[in-house]
């Protein structure tokens, strides 16, 4: 809003060509994100605990001690993440611009679907949210949508394309299963990013570091003269997605202010399925949907060890780690929740200096 408002002004009072910078624009978003996310989330968490008297329902099997220690804190908090992010994209963002527009749809479309999963359990007091297959549905719907709305946004040589990492110029053509790689992109980092969501501030941070990442490679493939010195695949208008990401940043750093042991609230699925999603649409408009699964592999790695369980049980009725995701299975060795978590935030870390890499090595 701010860019076409102000930029047309820029001849007659020089100082507002400021506004025409993705970096000083990328900034405003981060700034503004966080200043809303302060303002209002202590009203908006007095809101929820009102309307949740029980708080989040518990699951009945996991680890006893969250029985005592979060019993009663309020769910949904990915309002707080949402509202914000909206709010500073469209704020700063070139509102012409298509990816912007794909990119916030699938994050209100899976924030949507988060709601109506966490409604249904604080309603029902239960842990069962919605059913699994309508669930996955919703999911794969808005996210086949959101793909094919992408290719067509996306230029020809990219359009139904995968950027492999390490190599310069190679472009595999994926035709029509580009459109079922991309669902299963954007649906694998929704969820992944909801099963790592189980301790305070557990999930948010990793986010943080990979909407990072993204917003870092959404400007360099955006800009010709960058992508071209780096030798990767330039997608013209997709730099204006590194205000998007500044604004996942600062919504983010403003719910961990709120989610941050002990956490005053929780961000649900909501917040989970809405934030995964988007990262896996903007890894999709960027063409790094492999550099993903590196920048974001601490979520492959609780993803995977619910695989593995399920899998270990049902073949052989054993159990490969103590419960699952991977977090509950140190919360059952006996390690401090604040120690795993900064752990897994480490890791989250060394995992995206290692994606970043993958930018210059080629």
């Amino acid at each position: 809003m701010l860019y076409h408002l102000l930029v047309p002004l820029a001849d007659q009072f020089p100082v507002l060509n400021v506004f025409r910078y993705l970096t000083f624009r990328t900034g405003g978003a981060v700034m503004t994100a966080l200043l809303i996310s302060f303002i209002i989330g202590p009203a908006l968490i007095r809101t929820l605990r009102a309307r949740q008297t029980a708080g989040q329902p518990i699951r009945d099997d996991g680890p006893e001690s969250h029985l005592l220690s979060k019993k009663g804190t309020p769910t949904m908090g990915g309002f707080l993440i949402l509202i914000a992010l909206a709010a500073a994209t469209l704020l700063w963002a070139d509102l012409t611009n298509g990816y912007v527009w794909a990119a916030l749809g699938v994050t209100t479309a899976y924030g949507v679907i988060g709601f109506l999963d966490d409604y249904r359990k604080v309603t029902r007091r239960s842990s069962a949210g919605l059913p699994g297959k309508l669930k996955l549905l919703l999911q794969v719907v808005t996210a086949l949508a959101a793909a094919i709305w992408i290719s067509r946004l996306l230029p020809d040589p990219l359009a139904t394309t995968l950027a492999v990492p390490f190599f310069k110029n190679l472009l595999l053509d994926l035709g029509w299963f580009f459109a079922v790689f991309a669902v299963f992109v954007m649906v694998g980092a929704s969820n992944a990013v909801n099963l790592t969501d189980g301790l305070d501030g557990l999930a948010i941070v990793p986010v943080m570091i990979a909407a990072s990442v993204f917003l870092l490679i959404s400007y360099l493939v955006g800009n010709a003269v960058f992508s071209g010195y780096l030798q990767l695949h330039s997608v013209p208008g997709s730099g204006e997605l590194t205000v998007f990401c500044g604004a996942l940043v600062g919504g983010g750093l403003g719910f961990l202010w709120f989610n941050a042991p002990p956490a005053r609230v929780f961000m649900g699925d909501t917040g989970s399925l809405s934030l995964g999603g988007a990262l896996g649409a903007v890894s999709v408009i960027v063409k790094h949907e492999l550099v993903l699964a590196i920048v974001g592999g601490l979520f492959v790695l609780e993803t995977v060890s619910v695989i593995v369980q399920v899998i270990s049980f049902k073949l052989t009725g054993k159990r490969v780690f103590r419960m699952a995701p991977l977090h509950h299975h140190f919360e059952k060795k006996g390690w401090a929740e604040p120690t795993i978590v900064i752990r897994f935030w480490i890791i989250a870390t060394i995992l995206a200096l290692a994606g970043l890499s993958t930018l210059k090595l080629r």
